[in-house]
Formats: C-alpha cells, structure tokens, sequence
C-alpha cells in the first residue's frame, strides 16, 4: 500500500512538471500577439510588474510569471531601456525583452522641404506630439543661443538647417532636432564650399548659402539651377542689381496675399533685391545640397535674364531686348 501511495506522488509530480515544462516552452515559443501591432512605453522608474501591467493592457497573450521568468534567464532584469517600442505580430517574450535590451525604439520622422523658411519648419516642430517642446514663445535669439551658443546669438536662424527627413524618438527635444538639422547644414555646407569652381564672387560661405537660397526659391527644376544660378551671379559680378521675386516676397513678410504689386518692386525693404545693390542679408529659405551645389558650380553661359514659362521651367536671354521678347510673348500666352 505504501508504494503505491509513494508511486502515485512520484507519477502526479512527473504529470505536474510536464504540464509545468510544456507552459514554460509555450511562454517561450508562442507569439504574445498575431496579425497586429502594438506600442508600448516604457518610462523612467518602470517596475517590471508596470511593464507587464502595460503589455497586458494591451491584450498581449502572454503570463505574468513566466514574463518574470524568462526576464531574469535572460538576465534583463536592469536592461530594460526606456522608449517607445513597436511590438509586432509573431514577436515571443523573448524577442520583445530583447527589443528592450537593445533600445531598439519606434521612430518617429518629421520632414522639413527644401525652399522652407524657419517660421514654417519652427510650424512643423510646434504641431509635433511626438517631441518635447522647450522653444514656444522663445524669440529667434534664444532659439540659436541654445542651438549654436552665444557667439551665433545674434545671427538669424533663416537658411542654417539642413532641409530633410529626420527621425527621432518619442520625447526627444525640439533643441537637439533641431540642432541636428543645423549641424547637417555646416557638414553640407563645408563639402560643398571646399569642393567649389575658384573665382567666384563669394566672400565667404554665407553668401554662397544665401544665393542658394534664392536659386532653391526661383525653381524646382533641378537642371536649371546651374543655369539660374549663372545668371544671378553674372549680375553680382557687373554689379546689376538681382531682381528676383523670392527676395520681394521675403521681405514683405506677412503682408504678402499672393501676388506682387509694383509698388511692392519700389518699396525699401532689406530684401528687395530690385531696390538694393548685391545679396539680401541673410537666405530667404532652406535651400537643398542641389541649389548650393548650382551656386558653387554656376553655368557658364551668358544669360542675365530668365522668365518663367508658367510650366516650372524659364526662358533664359543674354539681353534685354530679347528678355523683353520672352516677357511679353509669355505675357500673351498667359492671356
């Protein structure tokens, strides 16, 4: 009787630890989520109880116990790094604590276009959920003062980022986007001006970045900005003044509705590039690797004059008479 008792032990513990083995291996193998994706964050001071109260919340089919388990074999315990992860379909506990080990957080993007100005690409920051925001209500001074130091300061933020699609992490400040986006302009920036055709009638960088501006503002046709770019600076060279509607609009700021009148071609703006000699003061926009690459290596013709055609592309004349012909031809077509 006594064996069969002690038998009978020894079998239920062999049942019980089989059934014990075989939900181990389940929480090991089974997919805690199918034919879906998740998010989940994990925050500063997470417990892990926390972060399986998170992933249960979210319907995940996995056991808090074997979580547990798994977590310390795998010693993950004091590896859990903060973020926001995206969980997708098939993913084991053990695949998702290593999605944890390693930081392998979602990414968020945020796109600046090229022919952007600060006010538009500071718009796009604001709207943002996904960054923290420091900046509202700072003025263009203390945005560069955090971004560049005091010694840029006083320089206008207009033209000094990198046009582009950044990715970031959920929480990630505007300062450090933006001081990325800063930092990949000075890097553009100073491989294109290194690499630049000698003789050009830059005093430095600065202005090359401020005519690419223009030239990014003047058209999207990438085949033509060399060309552009020959005629404005064939202009700085004999001292005629630019003439470029990009610079008017800038410079009328708010009051611009759509359209420019001609007393808005006479009016006496820093900007007005019918009205001043040389560059404006500062670029006009974020002008892409393509416009400065144009102005560092201009065409070599001897256009001094373009019209737009109305199609995204321009008619490019050598004098004014001919510059006339092209106006007035277009003006009829417009008609």
């Amino acid at each position: 009787m006594k064996n069969k008792i002690i038998s009978f032990i020894l079998t239920s513990f062999i049942f019980v630890g089989i059934g014990v083995w075989m939900d181990y291996q389940n929480a090991l193998k089974k997919p805690a989520l199918v034919d879906r994706t998740v998010y989940i964050e994990i925050e500063k001071g997470d417990s892990l109880d926390r972060i399986i109260d998170k992933l249960l919340a979210q319907d995940l089919s996995i056991k808090p116990f074997w979580f547990k388990v798994i977590t310390v074999q795998e010693l993950a315990l004091k590896k859990l790094k903060t973020g926001e992860y995206e969980l997708t379909s098939g993913l084991t506990i053990p695949k998702i604590l290593q999605l944890f080990i390693q930081g392998k957080t979602k990414q968020h993007a945020i796109t600046f276009p090229e022919g952007w100005s600060f006010k538009d690409m500071r718009r796009e920051i604001e709207k943002n959920p996904n960054l923290e925001h420091t900046l509202k209500n700072e003025d263009f001074e203390s945005v560069m003062t955090k971004i560049t130091g005091s010694e840029m300061a006083n320089k206008k933020p207009e033209g000094l980022f990198f046009p582009d699609t950044y990715f970031f992490e959920k929480h990630t400040s505007d300062v450090s986007l933006l001081q990325r986006a800063y930092d990949k302009m000075q890097r553009v920036m100073q491989q294109e001006w290194l690499a630049k055709t000698e003789g050009l009638p830059f005093k430095n960088s600065y202005e090359a970045l401020i005519l690419a501006s223009i030239v990014e503002k003047e058209t999207a046709a990438v085949v033509e900005r060399p060309v552009i770019a020959g005629v404005f600076i064939r202009r700085l060279e004999k001292k005629m003044l630019l003439q470029t509607d990009p610079t008017v609009i800038y410079g009328m700021g708010e009051s611009y509705q759509g359209d420019i009148k001609s007393r808005d071609l006479t009016a006496p703006t820093p900007y007005n590039t019918y009205v001043i000699s040389g560059l404006p003061p500062t670029p006009i926009a974020m002008p892409g690797r393509e416009a400065l690459n144009a102005v560092l290596h201009p065409d070599k013709g001897n256009s001094l004059y373009f019209v737009a055609r109305g199609d995204g592309t321009h008619v490019f004349s050598e004098t004014l008479k001919d510059h006339t012909k092209a106006v007035d031809s277009f003006q009829r077509n417009k008609k």
